[in-house]
């Protein structure tokens, strides 16, 4: 399945606007978002309003790589401005520093304190496409409720797991890099495609709401020595990927009721 925009390193990433905003579009390159300042991923636990949750129902279509649905036992974060919500499992732990910068910073770690999404708020958008290669599409569905929040006038958002590049190495490289998240772009035709561009329009400005495939994070099944992208691949059809899915695509504005 091939198709939309996206990027890393040797296809370079390119923003129009703030320093933050540059930054979140090197985490779709495939490098890792800094904590704020002041504050370290494993400080500043859940200052959001958390509660307990029903398991979201699913929105993915059937035969799709998460059709199974999530895990059980859910809560619901609130974001400390109060303006968006998303469900995450119970033993997963999500971390606010609330407030320390303009925004939200807001990181989910799984039961093992391994990174599974990041959220960012007030972030500039805007980009250039500077150059296409390969790309592939494991599995993308469209967010609606955060156009009817406010934040789609662009369009209809969409999440999508997907990567860039074709290298056979067993890690992400320079070149070749995947990631899930929510993005703008429409999807594109043909076998090559823009950068990566998971950034979605949210007043007053853009988010970003998701992550970069690693398979020294996320667990995922067979050889180790598979190539990077065969592994990608792989994590598409585990337990722990419905979850990470089914809580991002579960992202809302706040008092909105779960898809």
């Amino acid at each position: 399945m091939r198709r939309p925009a996206g990027s890393h390193g040797a296809t370079r990433c390119a923003a129009v606007g703030s320093a933050l905003s540059s930054v979140l579009l090197l985490t779709s390159c495939g490098l890792s978002l800094p904590p704020p300042a002041g504050a370290s991923a494993s400080e500043s636990q859940a200052q959001g309003s958390t509660t307990a949750a029903a398991s979201p129902s699913a929105t993915t279509p059937p035969g799709s790589p998460a059709s199974e649905g999530p895990s059980a036992g859910w809560k619901t974060f609130t974001t400390t401005n109060g303006g968006l919500s998303f469900d995450y499992p119970a033993g997963w732990t999500v971390n606010d520093p609330g407030g320390a910068l303009a925004g939200d910073f807001v990181d989910v770690l799984n039961a093992a304190g391994k990174p599974m999404a990041g959220l960012r708020t007030n972030i500039v958008t805007g980009a250039e496409c500077l150059d296409k290669t390969p790309y592939e599409v494991y599995d993308s569905a469209p967010m609606v409720a955060l156009a009817e929040g406010g934040g789609g006038d662009g369009g209809v958002p969409r999440y999508v797991f997907e990567s860039r590049g074709e290298d056979t190495d067993a890690v992400a490289t320079q070149s070749t890099i995947a990631a899930y998240g929510i993005t703008m772009v429409p999807e594109e035709p043909g076998d090559t495609a823009c950068p990566m561009f998971h950034l979605f329009l949210w007043p007053p400005s853009g988010a970003f709401f998701g992550g970069t495939y690693n398979p020294e994070s996320n667990q995922t099944p067979g050889d180790p020595s598979l190539p990077y992208l065969e592994k990608a691949k792989l994590y598409a059809s585990t337990p722990e990927y419905r979850d990470v899915r089914t809580m991002i695509t579960s992202l809302r504005p706040a008092g909105s009721a779960a898809g």
